[in-house]
């Protein structure tokens, strides 16, 4: 038995059966997705039914665009020109799927292992303990039926620093960017969500959030997508970025958790615009 994360999938289905192929993933493995399992890619309903199929063998975190297909589903915005998740919605099972969707977590842990998955990051503020009770905020609104009013509020770059005092929408939307928009931050934890290009294209005082000193426990190792500018590149050893750009025609990328091997696949084309 085997456990794999594997990076933004992005509706990149044909892609992501290939990479399943070339590691030889059977019934007794075990798969972590790190977040934006839709959008840009073609292939949104195919994806969402296979996670879906694995049950408790597939292990997932939500990403921005999960969220945003989220909101878009619920009726709280319109859908953008390059989005691609609308064969979800007109699907039979789209109620089923939705439903699974927002009860997937922002962050997951396993001690035995030594990992913990987020789409973004972990501000280098929060302990790890931190990090969950946080994490667990945002994710007791989606299941509920406060859902539909979260994602009314979920959008925006403010509040940019955290503060404990911090309450309501403001708190969570925070909450919220940290796990699945974080690139950029400084020492304390302020966020540039702006900046979205590779390490040194961001402000003066501000840093790739998992290089600065954080609270995280010793030799814990995180994996994180979203950032296909790192091109699958991060620092220290034990953080392991997993977004290797495949939707935007360069690769998909799933990391053997035992061994911290790598393998990927080139992608078919280029999807994004």
């Amino acid at each position: 038995m085997a456990t794999y994360a594997i990076g933004d999938i992005q509706g990149c289905f044909d892609e992501f059966l290939a990479l399943l192929e070339s590691i030889n993933f059977s019934d007794s493995d075990h798969l972590w997705i790190a977040g934006d399992l839709v959008n840009r890619g073609p292939k949104s309903l195919e994806t969402l039914r296979f996670l879906h199929s694995l049950g408790d063998r597939a292990r997932i975190v939500l990403g921005n665009h999960d969220l945003h297909m989220l909101a878009v589903y619920y009726g709280i915005i319109k859908a953008k020109r390059g989005d691609t998740f609308q064969d979800v919605f007109a699907a039979e099972d789209a109620r089923k799927l939705m439903k699974w969707l927002r009860h997937q977590p922002l962050l997951v842990t396993d001690e035995a292992l030594g990992y913990s998955m987020v789409h973004a990051g972990i501000p280098p503020q929060w302990s790890l303990e931190k990090a969950h009770r946080r994490a667990r905020e945002v994710e007791t609104v989606l299941k509920s039926t406060l859902a539909k009013e979260f994602f009314k509020r979920m959008y925006g770059n403010r509040p940019s620093s955290w503060s404990g005092k911090l309450e309501g929408w403001q708190r969570l939307r925070l909450i919220t960017n940290y796990f699945t928009r974080m690139r950029f931050c400084n020492a304390k934890g302020r966020l540039n969500l702006t900046c979205k290009g590779s390490p040194g294209s961001q402000p003066r005082g501000y840093q790739p959030w998992f290089l600065h000193q954080n609270k995280l426990p010793e030799n814990h190792r995180v994996i994180f997508g979203h950032w296909a500018a790192l091109e699958g590149n991060a620092s220290p050893e034990n953080v392991f970025a997993l977004d290797t750009g495949c939707v935007w025609g360069d690769r998909l990328t799933a990391l053997r958790l035992e061994d911290q091997q790598l393998f990927s696949v080139n992608s078919f084309k280029r999807y994004g615009n």
